[in-house]
């Protein structure tokens, strides 16, 4: 998949068109009436057929957009320079290619985040797939365009963009309207004389942004009324469409701070990133810019697997592609991402009911609903999944239930429950395939940020590819006794058939046996007035189609059923994993200064299930003695699961905790001279810097059980001897 990804970009950089081309030459855009939001859209972006504009790619950094009251685990302001060259440093993540120069939206994981990535999925994993009994797929990333086509993604996977007519630069167009009225906010603030929180900055710094600057924020007081309406309109930017959107920077004459001047008009464009299938080039297809089709067209197939047994649920992880139009937010907004999504089949005729709802039912999240929203406000209303049910708040208890499911796996591998909220999508925004949807977004340096989405696609999906294919993609349940059906039956004269519309045969026959029964009653009126029907057919002439009675009957009839036919309802949770674990990395960042509080060392303090190492051994010094008693340690460490780093490097004790204190690792093992007497050992606990001291089969079974969770530090601390021979110096929270 590299070297394909590698292609495409390569001949978007190759292109011989000039960024200069206007926005509304490009005859590729298609017209939508409300863009396409999904995390499982963390954003992230792909491109449309033929390009006729090129998006410039430059190395000149933008500031990110900064939420001002973002805190560190411990309360502290949160630093997001600070903490993302802490990340690169300690090689989490890196910019793909970055000695050519990178390419925006595109990350590499080092090490450290790979193992973290891969702890979170092992625990997303064990809370879902195998403790709700799902069928795990992994399908192909490479997508025919049909599908898509069909799925909807080709003509409505969109967002707005617009292009500053001076440089080119290109903006989405909803994140432009949202900084721009942030910044004005923020500079009404000040001018009220309004404490507007700042990380602390440089004299350096604070006298460069007293000179004029067009991206600079002005300390300009604002109506009350122009307040409340710029507040109003930042609660539900979700819900503008592209016309909207125009209105607003028009209305409020918004700028591109780096120019003066207005964007142009918002103008859709299609977010998956397309190519050719084979080396003739005549299948055209895409890299998908979800998992879910895929488990989708495997319906039958999985159900079959499941003996025919309902409800059930298949999930998949995997990559996604999507040709995001400004990704300038490091993790939090991509081009290529991993996914971890679920499709939950259930019986719409149940009501949507879900045998283990009753389990979560207490459970009590905080709910942002779409009438909040659409009042201006962004406040949430907490309460218990069961009672948000019984009202109606969320449509269905299957929906609800994995809500609830959400909220607990995030808080398993660590998030910060207080930055937790369930968003509801308002009309505007809703998917082209939802009847209800939530995102469940967590605060960050960043602002609220969408990181899983969980939405009932009702039968959308299932429906369309089998109106497509004529694949029966439905469940057949036999019923206890039979019932009795009368309806008009359509019969078609086969052997003629084909040979008269010939390829076009089989999609007219589709669209005919799609018709409902009251359609199929306007037809038989056509057929005994006109001899002959008309149909829509997209796609086939010019879209409509005669179909003769010599080649078409249609029959009242009466029968007898033994089994009931359906389509199933889909409940789909969506998770971003790239989000999730920057959200998780934040959440888990604090400082702690050295005893002369003249340097701030920065702390993960991830759980130890998800930690990328668990244990950090340290001997005491270069002593040569010590090195089998550090490799016996390291060998029944990984004979018990539990893996670990040695560090025999000459820094210093303190030093060496402080360098994995950074990579999250919770527990340090110190081998000294002692060890070498009685065969005692160390054990320090990441947090609190507090230090036991036992026997090194102990020591193991101990932290067997605090990465197991079966036992807290303080447990340990109960049952094994204090130690507090070995003092460090960085253990002052400032």
């Amino acid at each position: 998949m590299k070297p394909l990804l590698s292609l495409i970009l390569t001949r978007r950089l190759s292109s011989p068109l000039v960024a200069g081309t206007p926005l509304h030459s490009n005859n590729n855009y298609t017209s939508v009436v409300a863009p396409l939001r999904r995390l499982h859209r963390p954003p992230f972006v792909p491109s449309t057929p033929r390009l006729k504009f090129q998006i410039p790619q430059t190395n000149k950094k933008k500031p990110e957009k900064m939420s001002t009251d973002a805190t560190t685990l411990k309360g502290q302001p949160l630093d997001r320079a600070a903490l993302d060259a802490m990340l690169r440093r300690r090689l989490f993540y890196t910019p793909s290619f970055e000695i050519y120069g990178g390419v925006s939206g595109l990350y590499d994981y080092g090490p450290p985040g790979c193992a973290l990535q891969a702890n979170v999925i092992d625990l997303w994993r064990k809370h879902f797939i195998l403790e709700e009994d799902m069928l795990e797929v992994d399908c192909t990333v490479l997508t025919p365009h049909d599908v898509l086509k069909t799925s909807g993604h080709v003509d409505k996977f969109a967002d707005w963009m617009c292009k500053d007519p001076k440089n080119g630069e290109i903006l989405r167009a909803d994140h432009f309207v949202e900084d721009i009225l942030e910044q004005r906010l923020k500079g009404d603030k000040e001018a009220r004389g309004l404490k507007v929180e700042e990380k602390e900055e440089t004299d350096k710094k604070k006298a460069a942004k007293k000179k004029k600057n067009k991206g600079g924020v002005e300390a300009v007081r604002l109506d009350d009324a122009v307040v409340k309406e710029y507040e109003e309109i930042l609660a539900q930017i979700d819900n503008y469409n592209g016309e909207q959107l125009g209105e607003l920077i028009k209305k409020h004459d918004l700028r591109n701070p780096a120019t003066g001047l207005q964007p142009t008009p918002p103008v859709s464009f299609n977010l998956m990133f397309q190519t050719s299938i084979g080396p003739s080039s005549n299948l055209p297809g895409y890299l998908r810019p979800e998992t879910a089709q895929g488990q989708f067209l495997n319906f039958a197939k999985l159900l079959e697997f499941n003996t025919g047994q309902m409800p059930f649920a298949s999930a998949s992880i995997g990559k996604s592609y999507r040709n995001e139009i400004s990704p300038r937010a490091g993790l939090l907004r991509v081009r290529e991402f991993l996914m971890a999504e679920i499709e939950h089949f259930v019986d719409p005729e149940g009501h949507k009911k879900h045998a283990r709802f009753h389990e979560v039912a207490d459970v009590e999240l905080a709910f942002l609903d779409r009438h909040t929203q659409l009042s201006g406000s962004t406040v949430v209303k907490k309460q218990t999944i069961g009672q948000a049910v019984k009202e109606g708040l969320v449509d269905n208890e299957t929906l609800g239930y994995f809500l609830a499911r959400i909220l607990l796996f995030l808080k398993k591998i660590g998030i910060d429950e207080k930055k937790i909220r369930f968003r509801q999508h308002m009309d505007n925004e809703m998917a082209h395939y939802a009847c209800d949807c939530w995102d469940a977004e967590l605060h960050t340096s960043a602002g609220w940020v969408e990181c899983v989405g969980c939405a009932d696609r009702s039968a959308y999906d299932l429906s369309v590819h089998a109106k497509k294919t004529g694949a029966p993609l439905v469940v057949r349940q036999r019923l206890e006794e039979p019932i009795t059906i009368e309806e008009w039956d359509i019969a078609i004269d086969k052997k003629n058939f084909g040979p008269f519309y010939k390829k076009d045969g089989k999609t007219i026959e589709n669209a005919l046996l799609a018709t409902t029964q009251e359609q199929r009653g306007e037809l038989v009126k056509q057929l005994e007035e006109n001899g002959k029907v008309v149909i829509d057919v997209p796609g086939v002439n010019d879209g409509k189609v005669e179909v003769s009675k010599d080649l078409l009957a249609i029959k009242w009839v009466k029968r007898v059923e033994n089994v009931r036919e359906y389509t199933p309802n889909v409940i789909e949770p969506s998770f971003g994993i790239g989000r999730i674990l920057y959200s998780l990395m934040e959440h888990n960042y604090w400082t702690r200064a050295s005893e002369g509080g003249d340097e701030a060392r920065g702390v993960l303090s991830f759980p130890p299930a998800v930690a990328p190492t668990k244990v950090l051994i340290v001997p005491l010094s270069s002593n040569k003695d010590f090195t089998p008693e550090v490799r016996k340690l390291s060998q029944k460490l990984r004979s018990a699961g539990v893996s670990s780093r040695i560090d025999d490097s000459s820094a210093s004790i303190g030093k060496r905790y402080s360098r994995n204190d950074e990579l999250g690792t919770p527990f340090g093992v110190t081998v000294d001279f002692q060890t070498l007497k009685d065969g005692t050992v160390t054990l320090r606990e990441r947090d609190s810097t507090r230090q036991v001291r036992a026997e090194e089969d102990k020591i193991i079974a101990a932290i067997k059980a605090l990465v197991e969770g079966t036992k807290t530090w303080q447990d340990v601390e109960g049952e094994l001897p204090i130690f507090e021979g070995q003092q460090e110096v960085e253990v002052v929270v400032r």
